[in-house]
């Protein structure tokens, strides 16, 4: 059994059997279609060679995660946490270019938070510091593209090449980044994939909040005031559930509409940029998984 299948049966057996999550069947046309995925040219770095732009987006989504942080850290003026750092990696790349494996392997967490504009002490800079050092590891004397041509045109099997050569993309249960960083390569156009389609979602915290907020996940009682009193949420199972429940949910979305799960998703997590999503709390675990 491959990833994909792995992380479908996962899902939806948690789901079957939650106990703080359950989603309401009757609400999932609650989720209206929008403009397909794309990438922001501002935010992400387009414009180089195709290992460059492999690259960027290796290191990018090796450091995709945090959102259990993202309150504490300084944002850039009208962006999310996530494009707050996407735009600071765009930045160093467009004035520096990519790091070789080696400069990966050495970075620290004060080298990273002076990239990303971040306090050096921010506990997430170590952390993203150890997940750019394994990439590092990971490429070894290889150039970023060997790593994507190696999959033969497979997101799943890249997906499962990420999950197995560094620990903090061995997301089980889920494999949100190895997952994403198909999408993204695809979209960017440097990397071509025949089975794309069959990736799922890529569960974090703010799809679950958007599904959460147009009816279609339901939180019991002591969840959502734990969750709407911006409490953090530990690693464990009510986390879980959320995610799994999202996932399975959006396979169910993908069923009825004929719609693929990656673009389910961009459009969800699209709509959770919007203010009124925004300006209702979202569960806020952290992990280095997302």
């Amino acid at each position: 059994m491959g990833l994909l299948e792995r992380v479908r049966q996962t899902c939806a057996a948690v789901a079957a059997g939650a106990h703080s999550v359950s989603i309401d069947l009757d609400q999932l046309d609650a989720v209206e279609p929008a403009p397909a995925p794309q990438l922001d040219p501002d935010r992400h770095y387009l414009e180089g060679s195709r290992e460059e732009v492999t690259c960027f987006f290796l290191c990018l989504d090796s450091i995709n995660f945090g959102s259990g942080w993202f309150p504490t850290l300084r944002k850039r003026p009208g962006c999310s946490g996530y494009f707050t750092v996407a735009s600071a990696l765009t930045d160093r790349f467009r004035a520096q270019g990519p790091w070789s494996s080696a400069q990966l392997v050495a970075l620290d967490g004060p080298a990273v938070a002076r990239v990303l504009g971040q306090d050096s002490k921010h506990e997430l800079m170590a952390l993203y510091a150890r997940a750019l050092n394994d990439l590092g590891s990971f490429l070894g004397e290889r150039p970023a593209v060997a790593v994507v041509d190696a999959a033969g045109g497979s997101a799943e099997r890249l997906a499962e090449q990420l999950a197995a050569g560094m620990p903090l993309y061995d997301d089980s249960g889920f494999y949100k980044r190895a997952q994403i960083v198909g999408n993204d390569l695809a979209l960017a156009g440097v990397g071509a994939f025949s089975d794309l389609n069959r990736l799922t979602i890529f569960a974090d915290n703010l799809v679950p909040h958007v599904l959460r907020m147009n009816g279609v996940l339901r939180y019991e009682a002591g969840l959502a005031a734990q969750i709407d009193a911006e409490e953090l949420l530990a690693t464990g199972v009510q986390e879980r559930e959320i995610r799994a429940c999202a996932l399975h949910a959006c396979e169910l979305i993908a069923q009825r509409s004929g719609v693929a799960p990656r673009q389910i998703d961009n459009w969800l997590w699209n709509r959770g940029q919007a203010p009124e999503y925004k300006a209702v709390p979202r569960h806020r675990t952290r992990t280095v998984f997302y």
